[in-house]
């Protein structure tokens, strides 16, 4: 029996005495104590042989080689694996230079919709938002658009299967609605955001694209007042310097025109992109239909308005002298990064 403990005892001398002084000596010396088949499992082992009056005795002694070994080993690994990190840093060249982080610009439309944003907020307009799920009657009905309209043919839309009467909004227009019904004049605000259509996707259009509106609205607003805020708004956007306006048709203004800025023929680029006229349209506008005015709450004896709108791609385009809408969709990084110098 004393032979068991003189055993272990010697086995206990034994940690003491080793020295491990490297990762591999002391991954050898786990294996020799530690391991399933090592030398502390193996005297336990022995514990059916002790008798029972030296058996908590023999089990101490257990506890103390088992915990001798693994704080020996702990240790030993906290310092290896030290010296390895140490090691590694110090092959590492600090002055050598870094490698290059690419940074992100933003998206063409994006800089196009914060410039027009900018020049009509010096203006004095502020911007408003609205949701882009909508209902029947913010987008239509109130716009003068009623169910049986022919007008509606022109903004055939996504409709939401689940919610009757709840739409993709086909335009901005339902943000003026909402702020007519929310706010008295005077209000001059613009609304930029997404806007869909089931359009056939062609050059110039596409199922989802973005578009600013904007609404004025106060006592003894005419279309001078129009006329005049949409001519800085060319200059300060395209350095035209002239504007014509064209009568046109939108069931929410009456009068109603298309805007066209002068870009004259003297460059192949103008000759072509005006078809040899000179002149390029940018956008729609008209004075707001009292009917409109009505449908929202707003006395149209008392107050009249003018709105306008854009689709801001079409801009983008003129801008930046793209020649295809699709390509601001595609998100194909070699053609972004040439226009992120003018961003």
């Amino acid at each position: 029996m004393s032979d068991i403990f003189e055993k272990a005892e010697q086995v206990l001398a034994d940690i003491h005495a080793q020295a491990p002084a490297n990762a591999a000596e002391l991954e050898a010396f786990r294996i020799q104590y530690l391991g399933t088949k090592g030398l502390i499992k193996g005297l336990m082992e022995e514990m059916r042989s002790v008798p029972n009056e030296r058996k908590r005795d023999y089990g101490q002694l257990m506890n103390r080689l088992k915990q001798e070994a693994e704080t020996k080993h702990d240790s030993l690994k906290e310092v290896f694996e030290a010296q390895a990190q140490s090691a590694a840093g110090s092959a590492i060249d600090l002055s050598a230079p870094g490698e290059p982080m690419p940074l992100g610009s933003r998206h063409p439309v994006a800089v196009t919709m914060n410039r027009i944003i900018e020049i009509f907020t010096r203006m004095g307009f502020s911007v408003a938002d609205g949701p882009e799920i909508e209902d029947d009657w913010h987008n239509f009905t109130a716009m003068n658009t009623p169910e049986d309209h022919p007008a509606r043919d022109m903004q055939d839309t996504f409709y939401v299967v689940d919610a009757p009467g709840m739409l993709l909004r086909t335009h901005t227009s339902p943000v003026q609605a909402r702020v007519m019904k929310n706010r008295k004049p005077p209000i001059r605000i613009i609304a930029p955001g997404r806007v869909y259509r089931n359009e056939t996707i062609s050059t110039r259009s596409h199922a989802q694209f973005h578009q600013v509106e904007g609404l004025y609205i106060d006592e003894g607003v005419s279309f001078a007042d129009l006329k005049q805020t949409l001519l800085f708004f060319a200059q300060e956007m395209f350095g035209a310097p002239k504007i014509r306006l064209r009568p046109s048709f939108f069931p929410f203004t009456e009068p109603s025109a298309e805007m066209d800025i002068w870009l004259g023929t003297d460059t192949e680029k103008n000759y072509r992109l005006t078809k040899g006229t000179g002149w390029l349209e940018i956008l729609g506008c008209g004075m707001v239909d009292p009917q409109v005015l009505e449908n929202c709450g707003i006395d149209s004896k008392k107050y009249s308005g003018f709105a306008f709108g854009m689709g801001i791609e079409r801009q983008a385009l003129r801008l930046y002298e793209i020649g295809d809408i699709r390509l601001l969709f595609e998100n194909d990084v070699r053609f972004l990064r040439q226009f992120a110098s003018a961003m």
